[in-house]
């Protein structure tokens, strides 16, 4: 059965929001001399999107709790908007990194309700693959988005980067508002107490520190992928990004392996491609030496590295049963937290002088902790007496609003 075209819409809006969180890095000497500030000085406006990121998720999940889902995902797509045009008009460094931090508020509330409303429109059997088709937005954008907008802001300016992505965020929701059908309120909240008492499942915290680690291991080599392919490998600088153009095709195509892999095995699939992407990388270490072993290495390590992203957002939507969009926009902060410790932890080999040949073991190390603790993870349900996950279900609808499928077209 084919999965509703109102998911596309949903996967729209992940593609501006990923290219917006990773373009800037492809204009940092532009940015850099337009804000009279130095090259690291522009690269925190990586982190400091980031630090929205994290910020932003708990409060917009609260506030978004008691509103139709649909007016909430319009609304966020609203902030994304006005956030990068503020962005295309920041005279100064310090207005930059505010409107930076104001667009990033949008992100995980966007992309963990999404992912909620892409599993409700969905069938039963295929509620995980609607969630990698959302989610593959966000890997497209790295394939596309993140290139595109680069040569665009380098050929008319960084400026007008930031108004083509507004651009892009107005289509995903004119796509929204016209594709995704009206929707039930998730939940009633009574208190942010309330919603965050479904953080006391066992399950869920473990599901969102696998997420975590699984981040942290990809980022802690990706971060210095270029010096490992330059230095290390011997590719030419030029040729880097083509070679990068492949891993994120790799990057897309595991993602939506990994729906299938969670509608079908979720938490053994889990395991498995945690064991496979430790191996994976301390492989590297090896085959980072000669172009043709590190480039094939590269694009199984990106299928099997981006496989798990259903699958984890799968497992806590599943366990979060009464609070799935809070516990679903968090899962995405903890991918964010993820990403700047594994990028600080992937420096540590560099600092002591150890090589970049040695930073993949930083990510197998925490590849394999990952593993393990999904297979706690299974410990934990066997001695509980749950042989499998309760199966997520799309909440009621309110008596004001028509069920999901009804409406679909």
């Amino acid at each position: 059965m084919a999965l509703p075209r109102s998911i596309l819409a949903l996967s729209a809006g992940c593609f501006g929001i990923g290219t917006t969180e990773f373009v800037v890095m492809g204009l940092l000497p532009d940015v850099a001399r337009d804000l009279q500030v130095d090259i690291p000085q522009a690269g925190l406006l990586v982190t400091g999107y980031a630090v929205g990121v994290i910020i932003g998720a708990p409060i917009l999940a609260i506030l978004t709790a008691n509103l139709p889902r649909k007016g909430a995902l319009l609304g966020l797509m609203g902030i994304f908007m006005l956030g990068n045009l503020f962005c295309a008009v920041a005279p100064t460094y310090e207005l930059m990194m505010a409107a930076r931090i104001f667009t990033a508020f949008a992100h995980a509330a966007f992309m963990g309700i999404g992912a909620v409303v892409a599993a409700d429109l969905a069938p039963k059997h295929q509620r995980a693959q609607a969630m990698a088709l959302t989610m593959a937005g966000l890997t497209v954008a790295n394939v596309l988005g993140v290139p595109g907008g680069t040569a665009f802001g380098q050929a008319f300016g960084w400026r007008f980067t930031f108004v083509a992505v507004a651009v892009i965020g107005g289509i995903a929701a004119i796509a929204v508002a016209l594709m995704v059908p009206r929707l039930p309120v998730a939940r009633k909240a009574h208190s942010m107490i309330g919603e965050f008492r479904i953080l006391k499942r066992p399950q869920v915290v473990i599901g969102m520190g696998m997420s975590a680690l699984s981040a942290a291991a990809m980022f802690s080599v990706y971060t210095y992928i270029r010096p490992l392919l330059t230095d290390v490998t011997g590719i030419a600088a030029t040729s880097v990004t083509y070679v990068l153009v492949v891993f994120g095709l790799g990057l897309t195509f595991g993602n939506l392996v990994g729906g299938r892999l969670a509608d079908w095995k979720l938490m053994p699939s889990l395991i498995a491609l945690f064991f496979g992407i430790a191996g994976l990388l301390a492989l590297f270490t090896i085959t980072v030496s000669t172009p043709a072993t590190a480039i094939a290495t590269l694009i199984v390590w990106g299928i099997a590295g981006f496989a798990v992203v259903a699958p984890l957002q799968m497992h806590v939507v599943v366990e979060a049963k009464g609070a799935p969009n809070l516990v679903s926009v968090l899962n995405h902060a903890g991918f964010n937290i993820g990403c700047a410790s594994g990028a600080f932890l992937g420096g540590i080999p560099i600092a002591q002088g150890w090589g970049y040949h040695n930073v993949p073991w930083v990510g197998a190390a925490l590849a394999f902790a990952a593993a393990l603790v999904g297979i706690f993870s299974i410990w934990l349900a066997k001695r509980q007496s749950i042989a499998e996950p309760e199966e997520y279900e799309p909440e009621a609808a309110t008596e004001t609003e028509a069920p999901a499928d009804k409406l679909a077209a």
